[in-house]
């Protein structure tokens, strides 16, 4: 499957110099046109997302991912759960900032990159829970 434009765009933003996108902004501004919110607007709601709400708790990359889903109405109980579910599955069942930095850490991995692909992961997640329960279109 080709990368989404909605990924394209997190990549983009995170690799912005001239403003620096935290994790969860980078992953709900690029879905912010198509659920109709101006960007700055998502971007300054989201400001307090980052590095797990400003104090290592969940996840901002997580948080923008459930933000996303919100917006497009897929809030049943079941794709949430599921959304956890395959977060979970592929971090050892940790959701925290501050737990994944420090396993990232304590594997080799630099802070930035790691934060990279969590923001990849959550973007191209929501938008497959999206598209799979007929919320997103093609």
């Amino acid at each position: 499957m080709c990368e989404s434009r909605y990924v394209r765009r997190a990549e983009e933003l995170r690799a912005s110099t001239d403003v620096i996108y935290n994790c969860c902004q980078a992953v709900v501004v690029p879905f912010a046109q198509d659920a109709g919110l101006p960007e700055e607007a998502v971007r300054r709601l989201t400001s307090n997302y980052g590095g797990g709400l400003k104090m290592g708790a969940t996840c901002g990359a997580v948080c923008g991912g459930l933000m996303v889903l919100g917006l497009f109405g897929a809030n049943d109980p079941a794709l949430i759960g599921y959304y956890y579910r395959r977060l979970r599955e592929k971090h050892d069942g940790m959701l925290n900032c501050a737990d994944l930095l420090r396993v990232n850490k304590e594997r080799g991995g630099l802070k930035k990159p790691h934060c990279d692909a969590m923001v990849r992961e959550c973007v191209a997640l929501a938008e497959e829970i999206l598209r799979e329960s007929g919320k997103l279109d093609g």
